[in-house]
């Protein structure tokens, strides 16, 4: 073995409340907002079937699979 690491990229599956389409999804194609509260934190894609706008509620589970996977975070919380 020549030591290099064959890295799967991370697929998400999601649906969209819309259209109801069930597809996966990149770390790409995801983002994630991590707020102040579990109200405040979600996680947003656009259905690659109907166009829409897709936010949902993301829990600590779901905070911890999607950054591991690579998707990108924006922090909403201040540091005050």
């Amino acid at each position: 073995m020549s030591g290099l690491s064959c890295e799967v990229p991370a697929l998400f599956k999601a649906a969209c409340p819309d259209c109801r389409a069930y597809f996966e999804l990149s770390a790409g194609a995801l983002r994630l907002a991590i707020g102040a509260s579990h109200r405040t934190t979600f996680y947003s894609f656009t259905c690659p079937e109907c166009g829409a706008a897709v936010r949902k509620p993301a829990g600590d589970r779901i905070v911890e699979l999607l950054t591991g996977g690579g998707v990108r975070t924006l922090r909403l919380h201040s540091t005050v």
